[in-house]
């Protein structure tokens, strides 16, 4: 008899599981703990462990005016592939067949796409820009079919739907034109769609728009996500380091200093990051009314940290290759502008963390912008150092404040 009762009752079981829609059963479970991130998840980063190498290996490579423009144009591709995927996989469980699927999916052609950067705006800009809008609309599509015509998520779903086709008809135009001024105006039109259009809850006529609200998300999970992709963009700056120094055949007093700047100038970046406001930064965002508008701030502003982060990494590379090397125009200001650029997302992210900008990052930032004079007259090595005294000091100056998320106050002791 118990054998029948048990039966029954994984047969009713089964039968209300089954009634469940498919949409439903995909969905992250809200039990109002932190969410964790998945093996899914970090595999799928793993990828862009390698993205983030490639960019800067292109940076420096063409360390020009226009060599920065497109870097920075395939950073935000780069960038907003990972950030819609994130937003994904908080909303849907990547341990799922049909999520996890979607995924793997989503990181081969995110490997396609990173493959392609060093000719993004060459011979393969067309397998960029393809890899890329395939990734992003393949995606929504499936959640717009998966979810139906009456699920909550839908409409939304519906609306970013139309804004990544928009988009990626002009990232596949932009590959296909042989004009190079053409394409970066098309590459700039397709970011801004996708970029922007989530300010505006991907309003579209006839479609209305979403509002923050509607983005229920885990805002701990989310947080998470954003300080794994730091990490990975430091990890890059380790890795250009120990790269250069491997491939030194004689190991000077010149080549370990240069070392030791960049090794204790990431390190400063890791303090200013993890340990002042990583913490804060997810109870902010868990314990926030609207998390999905802050989730959304927390993207905008990453994009411009760890721009900086991978700014910084192209400065190592020089430093530790040609040390006593004088500086051009191009090195002062990219030994300048990486940590000046880290910063200032720095700052943005602690005011919305804090509801205060630091005033340790805009001195931090003014200090740097006046040793431009100084690159022009001092070695590599000296203005490794001395960008990397000015991330120190601005630390020192941090590890003095105690501020308490979203009130703007300060405490010093």
């Amino acid at each position: 008899m118990q054998h029948n009762n048990s039966s029954r009752s994984a047969d009713s079981s089964s039968t209300a599981k089954g009634r469940i829609p498919l949409a439903d059963r995909l969905l992250r479970r809200r039990d109002g703990h932190h969410a964790r991130v998945t093996y899914e998840e970090l595999f799928f980063d793993l990828v862009y462990v390698f993205a983030v190498t490639q960019l800067s290996h292109l940076l420096l490579h063409h360390l020009t005016f226009t060599g920065l423009i497109e870097t920075l144009i395939l950073w935000f591709g780069v960038w907003l592939g990972w950030q819609y995927s994130c937003w994904f996989t908080n909303w849907f469980d990547p341990e799922t067949p049909h999520i996890r699927s979607v995924l793997f999916a989503s990181g081969l052609l995110a490997l396609l796409m990173a493959c392609a950067v060093p000719e993004g705006f060459g011979a393969r800009a067309l397998v960029f820009a393809a890899s890329y809008a395939a990734m992003q609309v393949g995606r929504t599509a499936y959640v717009v079919w998966i979810l139906g015509p009456g699920h909550p998520m839908a409409p939304n779903y519906r609306r970013m739907l139309v804004w990544l086709c928009i988009s990626g008809v002009l990232w596949i135009a932009g590959g296909m034109v042989q004009s190079h001024e053409l394409r970066i105006v098309l590459w700039l039109l397709a970011i801004g769609c996708e970029y922007f259009s989530p300010m505006i809850g991907f309003a579209f006529p006839g479609m209305g728009h979403s509002s923050t609200s509607e983005w229920t998300i885990e805002g701990g999970h989310l947080a998470e996500r954003c300080q794994l992709f730091v990490i990975v963009a430091l990890g890059e700056t380790l890795v250009a380091t120990g790269a250069a120094l491997s491939e030194e055949a004689h190991w000077d007093n010149g080549v370990l200093l240069a070392l030791a700047a960049t090794f204790i100038g990431t390190l400063a970046m890791w303090w200013l990051y993890f340990g002042t406001s990583s913490k804060d930064a997810s109870s902010v965002i868990s314990s926030s009314d609207d998390p999905g508008r802050i989730g959304a701030y927390f993207h905008y502003i990453h994009v411009i940290l760890v721009a900086g982060i991978i700014g910084s990494a192209v400065g190592n590379d020089l430093v530790m290759a040609h040390p006593y090397s004088m500086l051009t125009t191009a090195q002062v200001v990219t030994l300048v502008g990486g940590p000046a650029v880290y910063l200032l997302g720095s700052a943005v992210y602690k005011q919305v963390v804090y509801g205060c900008v630091p005033m340790s990052h805009i001195v931090g930032a003014v200090a740097l912008l006046a040793l431009i004079p100084v690159g022009f007259v001092a070695n590599l090595l000296v203005m490794g150092w001395l960008t990397t005294i000015v991330l120190l000091m601005v630390s020192f100056w941090e590890l003095r404040v105690r501020r308490h998320p979203r009130s703007g106050t300060v405490h010093h002791g």
